[in-house]
């Protein structure tokens, strides 16, 4: 019986046990918490159910959960109950029940932990959306691994989910980056404003190659362009798909102008009244819908603002039937939190629509100093140099393990031990030492059994619950956004195992006779291999059989 199955047990009941003392069930709440308490002394699970209801029905809170505590000892799934404090709850489960939570784990395999939340919401996922002007650095590499976890976290809980990359191929950026080529092609130093590192020299070359009359061409800007921002973006697209992450969209910034669709969002904000005008420029009313200031949308000169193109991009998802749009940007764009609702509702939209998450700085560490340099980029680490560093798997799990909310300090020298100090071999260890574990039981004859009854030592139960925790873990993660809760998981359910391992023995020593119990721990050991193989799926890290 998972939590989520406990839960609803607990309800049915209450709503039995109130029925047949005239009370009113209306005064339950629509979802029961069911907790594991910290002290296991205190039971398997816990409910405050009855504190939460009590006063609406005039009943005193002990004596309700009295009442639920009889009437759940007498289900069957419930081994005793027992009131705790001014009304809580401690429940522990009969052998039969916790057995089940093995069953379901195997019965459902890979689509274990999936849930419905999110069932026919069309959801737009942005993330990297870095400037095509150079590799992805670490900032982008973390949304890179977030980003794609989170995808995968919306989509097992039933989210119907668009990976987006916005191409920003319009602006200033990429002027710059154009003239930084040129300048390397000629062999001159790259412009003040400009790009450097080695990549900018590699890339003009190659412009050179393909087209040999560049330098001298009417259209050479044109040229450099062209090619040079196609190459770059190549690279981008090869160095996320060698991590992993593959897109679903690519979104061309510079689509929107060349449509109409910026002058479209912008005649549709004048003609309603959210632009105004002011010192040559035209601005949108954002105050008026919870910003901090109002945005200049077409500058002075005529030219549109890069808000501009925000607004019509997220004209343009929604006409693609998008229900939450969800933006995942970098730590200089919390201001973008305020515009983008802003914009949402200027036009007419749900505010509730957008949603932007903000990403905070990744910085190295190596030999206890920060790591600055990278050899191709120059004055920044990329996604290739953590990679060839320590490994996509490693890499991933990093960005994903701790809240985006916080910096993130990645120490390689720990990334690179194969030892239980490093939080992805520590996990991925537990899923291979499973799978060795099962194929020598395979070898010696022996069958997973179906007695999971005798399942009643401690650490049998605690391993238990933990795998029973999965599905709430991921509707969790999904719910608020944080990949990191799989991942944190993932390290509580290795060492649960690892405690497990060491108290009870799995298979028969020598020419000891295999017995009911040996092949019950064999079903457990199976259930758990597969949530971490799940977990780890989530996340997009290996499972290996073998270390």
């Amino acid at each position: 019986m998972t939590p989520a199955a406990l839960a609803e047990l607990v309800r049915a009941t209450a709503v039995d046990v109130l029925s047949t003392r005239g009370l009113d069930p209306a005064a339950l709440p629509a979802a029961v918490t069911i907790e594991r308490p910290r002290n296991p002394e205190h039971g398997d699970y816990a409910t405050n159910l009855a504190l939460q209801t009590a006063k609406k029905l005039g009943v005193v809170p002990r004596e309700l959960a009295g009442w639920l505590a009889e009437a759940l000892t007498g289900t069957g799934a419930v081994a005793s109950a027992e009131v705790a404090g001014p009304g809580f709850l401690n429940l522990r489960l009969a052998a039969d029940a916790q057995g089940a939570i093995v069953r379901e784990v195997l019965r459902q395999g890979r689509a274990y932990g999936h849930g419905d939340q999110f069932a026919k919401m069309k959801i737009n996922l942005e993330f990297v959306s870095a400037n095509p002007t150079g590799p992805i650095h670490l900032g982008g590499t973390r949304w890179a691994a977030v980003g794609d976890a989170l995808g995968r976290i919306l989509a097992a809980n039933g989210g119907d989910v668009t990976r987006e990359y916005y191409f920003n191929d319009a602006g200033a950026q990429i002027d710059r980056f154009v003239r930084s080529l040129i300048a390397a092609a000629k062999g001159e130093p790259a412009p003040e404003d400009g790009y450097a590192g080695a990549y900018i020299g590699e890339i003009a070359a190659e412009v050179l190659r393909r087209e040999p009359s560049a330098l001298s061409s009417p259209d050479s800007h044109e040229i450099f362009r062209r090619i040079g921002v196609g190459l770059m973006f190549d690279e981008i697209k090869k160095d996320l798909h060698e991590f992993g992450t593959d897109f679903d969209v690519y979104f061309h910034e510079n689509s929107l102008h060349e449509s109409g669709a910026v002058a479209a969002a912008v005649d549709k904000l004048k003609d309603s009244g959210a632009l105004y005008f002011d010192k040559g420029a035209w601005w949108l009313r954002s105050t008026e819908f919870g910003d901090d200031k109002d945005r200049v949308v077409i500058k002075s000169d005529g030219d549109p603002a890069y808000i501009a193109g925000d607004i019509a991009y997220l004209v343009d998802k929604r006409s693609r039937g998008f229900d939450l749009c969800i933006y995942m940007l970098g730590a200089d764009h919390h201001g973008y939190i305020g515009r983008l609702k802003a914009a949402a509702a200027a036009l007419g939209d749900d505010p509730a629509a957008v949603e932007v998450l903000i990403g905070q700085m990744v910085n190295l560490v190596s030999d206890g100093q920060p790591v600055r340099m990278s050899k191709r980029a120059g004055n920044v680490i990329t996604m290739q140099d953590l990679v060839e560093a320590v490994g996509v798997d490693a890499a991933r799990y990093a960005m994903t393990r701790s809240s985006v909310d916080s910096s993130l300090d990645i120490d390689l020298d720990l990334l690179r031990k194969r030892s239980n100090d490093n939080p992805v071999f520590y996990v991925q260890y537990a899923h291979s030492r499973l799978a060795s574990l099962l194929r020598n039981a395979a070898d010696l004859g022996v069958e997973p059994g179906d007695a999971l009854e005798l399942l009643d030592h401690d650490r049998e139960g605690d391993l238990i619950r933990t795998i029973g925790e999965f599905p709430r873990v991921v509707a969790t993660a999904g719910e608020l956004r944080e990949p990191h809760r799989v991942a944190r998981y993932l390290e509580e359910l290795a060492g649960t195992y690892h405690r497990f391992y060491e108290a009870c023995r799995v298979l028969p020593r020598g020419d000891e006779e295999t017995t009911d119990l040996h092949r019950a721990r064999l079903q457990l050991c199976a259930a758990t291999r597969q949530v971490l193989a799940n977990g780890l799926a989530l996340l997009g890290v290996s499972a290996p059989e073998r270390m």
